[in-house]
């Protein structure tokens, strides 16, 4: 650690609220612990939680710093306890719990992936929240499998890219909701099977005609509140309907009997809590199953815009406003 420096740029919110909460200061360089290791940025990714946590609502879990940011890439340069030193001077992307927006970061060693010669540090930075989201909630909640079909909300946004890439490569149909026309279109052009806009169409009446009635057998749902008994509409039989966040609200109105009559399955999860050593198996499975995608080129993160990371609060107010077709970025290093 001597011969890195003993401050750093971050981004950090000293009082919640808007974009303007964002602030560039100056914070210490965090040592790595246990089987940490640190991280010299050269990017980060910008999600929803992060919004979510600038409003004052999404506390980082014990341990993590106040520093928004849950996904980076970079080189490690200084390794905790129990990390073997082969991994020093590594290019590598990670999830990581918080502390993204800045220009050193600590990860879990098994919370990294290597970043093939095929993507860039900005597009590697892209792709742990969306990747690590959309596997657990889609493949091992939803235990989606090859011939079945997802319905998506957001289709252009990280998660909803990231789905319809990952459905094509797994075998599945993926079906769409998105605010435009425009928005359709692209989700058509990564790969979805059929794109609804949501403020225009029925999407229940639209997945309906698109499946000769019979619905899907997974919902990958991110706004809940009225839209999830609508879901249910969309469901097959058995079908499974995964929650992964509450922008529509977080309270439903549904009918039991129709989850009993139907067997429907009502899951969802969040990533961020979770711990270590369920993080690591995640990464491990995806190492084994999604990283020769990338590492030969066939999977690769949608880009919307990178930002440098004085120009945080940009970022957050160009997400808040929907306008983004897939990944925001924070360019650091």
């Amino acid at each position: 650690m001597a011969a890195l420096p003993q401050v750093m740029q971050a981004i950090d919110i000293e009082t919640p609220g808007g974009p303007e909460a964002l602030e560039l200061v100056e914070r210490p360089v965090p040592e790595p612990g246990k089987g940490e290791v640190l991280i010299k940025v050269a990017a980060a990714g910008i999600n929803r939680p992060d919004i979510v946590q600038r409003k004052g609502f999404y506390p980082p879990p014990p341990g993590a710093p106040s520093i928004p940011g849950l996904e980076i890439a970079g080189e490690i340069v200084a390794l905790g306890g129990d990390v073997d030193d082969a991994v020093l001077g590594q290019q590598v992307c990670a999830l990581v719990a918080g502390g993204g927006y800045a220009e050193y970061c600590t990860a879990p060693a098994v919370q990294c992936l290597p970043v093939p010669e095929a993507l860039s540090m900005q597009e590697a930075a892209a792709l742990p929240e969306t990747l690590f989201t959309v596997w657990h909630n889609l493949f091992e909640r939803g235990f989606a499998s090859e011939g079945e079909t997802a319905l998506v909300h957001g289709g252009t946004s990280g998660i909803g890219s990231m789905a319809i890439m990952l459905g094509n490569l797994f075998g599945l149909t993926v079906i769409v909701t998105c605010g435009s026309d425009e928005k359709c279109t692209k989700a058509k052009e990564i790969g979805a099977a059929h794109a609804i806009n949501y403020k225009t169409q029925d999407f229940v009446e639209e997945v309906k005609a698109h499946t000769n009635g019979e619905g899907v057998e997974i919902v990958i749902d991110m706004v809940a509140g009225d839209y999830v008994p609508r879901n249910m509409q969309c469901l097959k039989e058995d079908g499974r309907h995964v929650t992964i966040a509450v922008q529509g609200g977080m309270e439903a109105n549904i009918s039991l009997v129709q989850i009993m009559t139907r067997r429907l399955t009502l899951t969802g999860s969040t990533l961020r809590a979770r711990s270590v050593e369920f993080k690591g198996l995640l990464a491990d499975e995806i190492f084994r199953n999604v990283w020769p995608h990338v590492d030969n080129g066939e999977l690769r993160p949608v880009m919307d815009q990178s930002f440098a990371l004085a120009d945080a609060a940009a970022a957050h107010s160009r997400m808040e406003a929907g306008d983004h077709i897939g990944k925001i970025v924070l360019e650091v290093g």
